[in-house]
């Protein structure tokens, strides 16, 4: 049996072009075979979601009726990225990803036929129980993940509803980038094994930098100091969509390429944001704090503060998209001469000064593509790369991240070969269907 395991195991992190597991997830899938009720506090990105997602596969039973797993996530963009990695892990267990902005009745039509693993928004999740979209009666594995978040968003009713819908016999996996010091009363369990990577700060090599501005310059400020990246992966904070969406106006004025992220933003646009992002057709992305936490991002060099939040843990939260783990990182403060400088950060922190005069970098080396058909199309990656490299004329190496969704594909190309492979291809078809392609707007 043991032999099984770690062979299936072995085979996911193939499936997901992994070498090994790092130590973290080793020890904590381990544990996750002798314990009931687990907490698992990592940084951001430290690979929590595969630390739970492999224990939880190996539970499942192919004999076995109704639903069996449910993981709950505080956003959409968390739920998506954890089923992307369910499915990338190519088990042979149905998955249902359930969350606000989308069909309820195309997730009930999901539901209908009980999946293996349901992964959703703690409101959604709800909204099911009270249709009774699914039987939470034959869960024998609940993950909470970023747990923490979710409290803090104040999902405290909906998350109610759901406990009060299972079965009472099911194991518990909570993960989360913070201690919790008081466990709701909700939870049938409290002060669970805990395994703690959360690194003291001391040991952070995060370096923080000071920019003053006056208020009237803030923008501009800001946009000089994100120019002097040259391209090297950066992500704005802002406390307020407001901001995210001024900030955007300016950088598009000046032809600086760039993406935005805040919770009210199309769910789909949200998603094409973040894949332009991390396939490097965007290098900066400016965001709300729906960014700080739990979301696939690639390591980010540098971190800017363009409004500070009020809480530590807030602050804590952002500069974790850098420096994480044993990475080097800058985090930059952009203050204004009207505002001062949060209790909790340290009033040493040593100035930068920006230059006057606006450089704007070179375009990001990759643009992003769209295509009309994706997963329910059965469209797969191999299609996409024989396509771009038999009629595109394309090296694999002049193609970066894909991206397939149900009925949409993005892909990630250099952008100098751009015009070229669009010429190439706008009268061929994939996989036998006439599809459109062009720049993603």
């Amino acid at each position: 049996m043991q032999n099984d395991l770690l062979a299936a195991n072995a085979e996911f992190l193939k499936n997901l072009s992994i070498a090994e597991l790092n130590e973290m997830q080793s020890t904590f899938i381990e544990k996750a075979a002798s314990y009931e009720n687990l907490m698992l506090l990592a940084p951001t990105g430290s690979g929590k979601t595969l630390a739970f997602l492999i224990p939880l596969v190996n539970k499942l039973k192919q004999d076995a009726s109704g639903v069996q797993a449910l993981i709950v996530a505080p956003s959409r963009e968390l739920s998506l990225q954890i089923e992307q990695v369910f499915r990338s892990m190519k088990t042979s267990f149905k998955v249902s990803c359930c969350y606000g902005g989308h069909s309820v009745k195309i997730e009930q039509n999901s539901l209908s036929e009980a999946p293996a693993v349901i992964i959703g928004t703690p409101g959604r999740l709800a909204d099911h129980i009270f249709r009774k979209s699914f039987d939470a009666r034959t869960i024998k594995l609940v993950v909470l993940d970023e747990f923490d978040k979710s409290l803090q968003m104040g999902f405290h009713e909906q998350l109610i509803v759901i406990f009060k819908a299972l079965g009472g016999k099911q194991q518990h996996i909570l993960t989360s980038a913070t201690k919790l010091e008081v466990w709701p009363e909700f939870l049938p369990f409290s002060n669970p094994v805990t395994l703690n990577y959360l690194k003291d700060e001391a040991e952070s090599k995060l370096r923080l930098r000071l920019v003053h501005t006056r208020s009237i310059d803030k923008v501009e400020t800001l946009m000089r100091l994100v120019a002097g990246f040259n391209q090297e992966v950066c992500l704005v904070f802002c406390n307020h969509r407001d901001a995210v969406e001024r900030i955007s106006i300016l950088f598009t004025q000046n032809k600086f390429e760039h993406g935005i992220l805040h919770g009210a933003m199309e769910q789909i646009d949200r998603e094409k944001n973040l894949i332009k992002f991390r396939g490097g057709a965007h290098n900066v992305l400016i965001a709300t704090d729906l960014a700080s936490r739990g979301l696939d991002i690639p390591e980010i060099k540098h971190v800017v503060h363009y409004q500070l939040p009020p809480q530590q843990e807030a602050f804590l939260h952002r500069n974790g998209r850098t420096a994480r783990m044993h990475a080097e990182g800058q985090a930059y403060l952009v203050l204004a001469n009207d505002e001062t400088l949060p209790e909790h950060i340290d009033k040493s922190v040593a100035e930068l000064k920006v230059s006057n005069k606006l450089q704007l970098p070179p375009p990001p080396l990759y643009a992003c593509l769209y295509i009309s058909a994706g997963k329910k199309d059965k469209i797969s990656k191999g299609d996409i790369v024989g396509l771009l490299t038999k009629k595109g004329e394309l090296q694999s190496s002049d193609i970066g991240l894909i991206t397939t969704l149900d009925f949409a594909s993005y892909v990630s190309v250099k952008r100098s070969l751009l015009t070229k492979v669009l010429n190439n291809i706008k009268n061929e078809k994939l996989k036998g269907k006439k599809v459109k392609i062009e720049v993603a707007n």
